[in-house]
């Protein structure tokens, strides 16, 4: 696991700028706006030879506990208490405020060891505001500017006895580990447990849907304690997050992303940045769970973000939330039925999950339907299986012919999975119809149950036997 580093400070200090720098991808939104981050972004950094977890923050700000700011405080604090060095962040440029000064106070009553860097400190013009912050009493700054990446090998002497110990910690346990494990007389570990921590690729899982869905909640729930930030304001969630989950034994990693509203009401660029970033998360899952809210009736944004998914070629499941607030459960259930049958027809027979977030209700019915879906998305059918039924769907109801001449599809094959992609042989290809293709997509999905994912149906045309071949020139 290594060591955990936590980025903190007041807000427009370039946190985020300094943990993309760090992490070397610009994976948090980066804005002229202060308190652009909101929740806790975990991410993998390196510098030089060391490798650590940072995390980035919220801006800290002095605020009420009930609102948004002081939540927002609450997430960065908990960032500190699991975090086993702290970097706290100041503009140079601006030099020490109020508020730096009264974090510091804070900063400095924690036990974990607290590395002060002045950001934004390239030229002349932050030099007085570098010598003005050794009076917040953290101890020598650190110079540095994350967006030109100068100071970082001060930053790197400063980190590597932290980051040393951590390590050196963890390989005494893994050692300690080993040594208690039984084995067999070929050396084979007897023990089920794995005591170096190994385990299985995570399955990615994206949560989607439009703002104020309950998708942060939702989270929160299955992780059982308040790791994003939640409330009644819409549109609180900004970057996509994303956090490891262990769900009975099997590896999931979760990511939370923001609303995806119509693209004509998004005007912000703050906006658009986050929206960019949750497709994005979309582009990287392998099931997308597309949350819906139960108290609010369906549009047509609903369909774009499925359809969306569906063009991702990524596995789909339908969560229905906020199921605890509905009165007549039977109404509501027929209407989702029908709107299934009716508008889902990207994905036919996509798996449907009714929960309550903020209850807990519900949640392994999805996560039975997210595994159910991800089975589809890997299904492989043998060739020997779709060719009994081609043979069969094309009696049955056979390609039209086209200017009197009947398209003949020959062979068919499967050179893909995640989703299931197909490729039939047949004679002019072009001038088989649409809907015939439709026609073909929904057999094989029902007659080899591969529900809930995409399904691809590519055509290829084969070579005409009785056409004159090109003599090969002899070199």
């Amino acid at each position: 696991m290594g060591a955990t580093v936590a980025i903190i400070g007041r807000p427009n200090v370039g946190k985020s700028t300094l943990f993309n720098r760090l992490v070397g991808k610009r994976l948090a939104l980066v804005d002229d706006t202060p308190g652009v981050t909101r929740d806790r972004r975990p991410g993998d950094a390196r510098l030089g030879d060391l490798r650590f977890t940072i995390i980035d923050t919220a801006g800290l700000e002095d605020a009420d506990k009930s609102s948004l700011e002081g939540r927002m405080r609450r997430q960065t604090e908990e960032a500190v208490e699991t975090a086993d060095a702290v970097l706290f962040v100041i503009d140079a440029r601006a030099g020490v405020t109020p508020l730096d000064a009264h974090f510091a106070e804070v900063a400095r009553k924690t036990t974990r060891p607290v590395i002060l860097l002045a950001n934004k400190a390239e030229g002349r013009a932050g030099e007085s505001g570098l010598y003005e912050s050794f009076s917040l009493g953290l101890g020598e700054p650190i110079a540095i500017s994350a967006e030109h990446g100068e100071g970082l090998a001060d930053l790197y002497d400063a980190l590597k006895p932290h980051v040393d110990r951590i390590t050196e910690e963890e390989d005494a346990k893994r050692e300690e580990a080993v040594t208690n494990v039984d084995v067999d007389e070929d050396g084979e570990i007897i023990d089920d447990e794995d005591p170096v921590g190994t385990k299985e690729r995570p399955l990615r899982v994206a949560i989607v849907g439009r703002p104020n869905a309950g998708k942060s909640t939702l989270i929160n729930q299955m992780l059982g304690e308040d790791r994003m930030l939640t409330g009644p304001e819409a549109g609180i969630t900004r970057d996509s997050i994303s956090v490891d989950w262990l769900w009975h034994d099997r590896h999931i990693k979760l990511f939370d992303t923001a609303g995806i509203r119509k693209k004509a009401r998004v005007q912000e660029k703050l906006e658009k940045l986050s929206v960019a970033d949750a497709l994005r998360a979309i582009k990287f899952a392998e099931v997308v769970v597309v949350t819906l809210d139960a108290t609010m009736s369906f549009e047509k944004q609903d369909l774009q973000i499925i359809d969306l998914v569906a063009r991702e070629g990524r596995a789909l499941v339908i969560a229905i939330n906020k199921w605890d607030l509905i009165e007549d459960r039977e109404e509501a259930w027929k209407k989702i039925r029908d709107a299934n049958e009716r508008y889902f027809n990207q994905i036919r027979g996509v798996q449907i999950a009714t929960l309550s977030g903020i209850q807990g209700q519900g949640i392994d019915r999805l996560l039975e339907s997210v595994f159910k879906a991800y089975d589809a998305w890997n299904a492989r059918v043998s060739t020997a299986k779709l060719n009994r039924w081609l043979d069969k769907v094309t009696v049955n109801h056979p390609p039209p012919a086209v200017a009197g001449r009947r398209v003949r599809l020959r062979y068919m094959t499967q050179p893909k999975t995640r989703p299931p992609h197909f490729v039939a042989f047949c004679s002019r290809p072009e001038n088989l119809p649409e809907s015939y293709t439709r026609y073909l997509v929904n057999s094989l999905r029902q007659t080899f149950n591969i529900h809930g994912t995409p399904i691809r149906l590519s055509y290829r045309k084969g070579e005409n036997p009785y056409a004159p071949k090109k003599k090969r020139k002899i070199q």
